[in-house]
């Protein structure tokens, strides 16, 4: 490698790239926020629906992300070495994979709404509700589909602000759209999830039209042929990766959470979607500017390059690692007491919240490594290192909880060790500074 060596990185050009991707996905969330407290006037069996649904929606996402993660690494290189022609033809396989796999999600969801309300085990209001709210998103969902192959196709040529934009502009029409839906034309739940589905279209259309010109993308670049494989099974890892780790969630609830109370079951909600859902935004923008800028410069051959984009995202890991577990410590009372008034949840989301903050330094850490791992296509590494640790956190929580009698506690320990675990092995496979060819047919 080293064919061309690069200008020096900066923490500044890193944190420039990351701020915005990070913006992004607190954008990205606030769609649940707002569908959550759009339903509330349609009864709690509305609200139950809506956030039980978050999980299908996490195993839908799973499946999007295998064209745009599967892309994203070989976008990267291809802009790295300025070669247009290749990225015009990942992009065009990637985006034509990423309809076919958007139709098939989408059909399966219209046809079996029902059966797959009734697998989330609510009650009859809230399974109809549910059921509603999934036929809905069937019909109107299919730019969600599109949506993370453009956005990573973005973020690995480095035009997080675009990404950013986009995310507003959606984020914006749903705020809207919502109570016009619901409320004014009385579709109920339905319009909540039309709203989900039209607003995310118009982003995409203008997110196409951008990407159209950036990459001069023509027809012929539409036909899938190799590439689109290569781009599958580059993928297939992360997703895998992400059904898998929404899996273990909802058997945590099921097996170990649920059994101990209404009150634990309420804490990790608030400790998860709340806490959570603002300090993951800044670890995962830091994770694809870095896995940006390692990708071109794998693509433009400058090993040194790479060596210094991880240096210096590492420092910001490492501050934004120390800021996060300081708000978990210190702020875990009154931050909780925003979301709820009872004290019995407010106890265990403060537990919560305190006991995780002796992880998210190394949270910081592992979103790193395995961002910068699957940005320089090396998924299946990052695979290994992340799903057996998650898987453990089943048994281990269990064990903790229930055997060793440590109650909630026993759960929340049993995300930090394996935190740590994945955090290490992350890190480690890191440090070797092997990455796959990559190279184009």
């Amino acid at each position: 490698m080293n064919r061309r060596q690069g200008t020096p990185v900066t923490v500044g050009q890193v944190f420039s790239l990351a701020w915005p991707a990070a913006v992004s996905v607190l954008l990205n969330n606030a769609f649940k926020v707002i569908d959550q407290f759009s339903v509330q006037w349609l009864g709690v069996a509305a609200q139950a629906a809506v956030g039980a649904c978050t999980f299908v929606l996490i195993a839908f996402y799973a499946f999007y992300s295998i064209t745009a993660a599967g892309a994203a690494p070989l976008v990267a290189r291809a802009t790295g070495a300025r070669d247009d022609p290749w990225r015009r033809r990942v992009v065009g396989n990637g985006l034509t994979g990423s309809a076919l796999i958007g139709l098939l999600v989408l059909v399966a969801c219209g046809f079996w709404a029902q059966q797959i309300a009734a697998w989330l085990n609510l009650a009859p209001a809230a399974r109809l509700e549910a059921a509603r709210y999934l036929f809905w998103l069937a019909v109107a969902g299919f730019p969600l589909t599109l949506a993370p192959f453009v956005d990573s196709v973005f973020i690995a040529m480095g035009k997080t602000r675009r990404v950013m934009g986009l995310q507003l502009l959606a984020t914006l029409l749903n705020a809207a759209l919502n109570p016009l839906f619901i409320y004014q034309w009385e579709m109920g739940i339905g319009g909540a999830a039309l709203a989900t589905g039209l607003s995310r279209g118009v982003a995409v259309i203008l997110g196409l039209w951008w990407l159209v010109r950036c990459v001069d993308l023509r027809w012929p670049d539409l036909v899938p042929d190799n590439v689109l494989r290569w781009i599958l099974s580059l993928g297939m890892p992360v997703a895998w990766g992400t059904l898998l780790y929404a899996l273990v969630y909802w058997g945590l609830l099921a097996w170990v959470i649920s059994p101990l109370g209404p009150a634990v079951n309420a804490a990790l909600g608030i400790g998860y979607s709340a806490l959570e859902g603002f300090t993951w935004p800044l670890f995962w923008g830091l994770a694809a500017a870095s896995a940006s800028l390692v990708g071109r410069a794998l693509g433009a051959g400058d090993e040194n390059r790479v060596r210094q984009v991880i240096r210096r995202a590492s420092w910001l890991a490492c501050g934004c690692g120390v800021l996060a577990s300081l708000v978990f410590w210190f702020g875990a009372a009154p931050l909780s007491s925003q979301f709820t008034e009872d004290p019995g949840v407010l106890a265990k989301a403060t537990e919560y919240a305190r006991i995780l903050a002796f992880s998210q330094l190394f949270v910081a850490f592992e979103a790193l490594a395995g961002g910068v791992l699957e940005g320089g296509g090396a998924t299946r590494a990052a695979f290994w290192w992340s799903a057996p640790f998650n898987l453990l956190r089943i048994p281990l929580a269990w064990y903790l909880a229930v055997v060793e009698g440590w109650g909630a506690a026993g759960i929340w320990w049993a995300i930090n060790y394996t935190t740590y675990a994945k955090a290490a092995g992350l890190w480690w496979r890191l440090s070797l500074g092997r990455w796959p060819g990559l190279r184009r047919f």
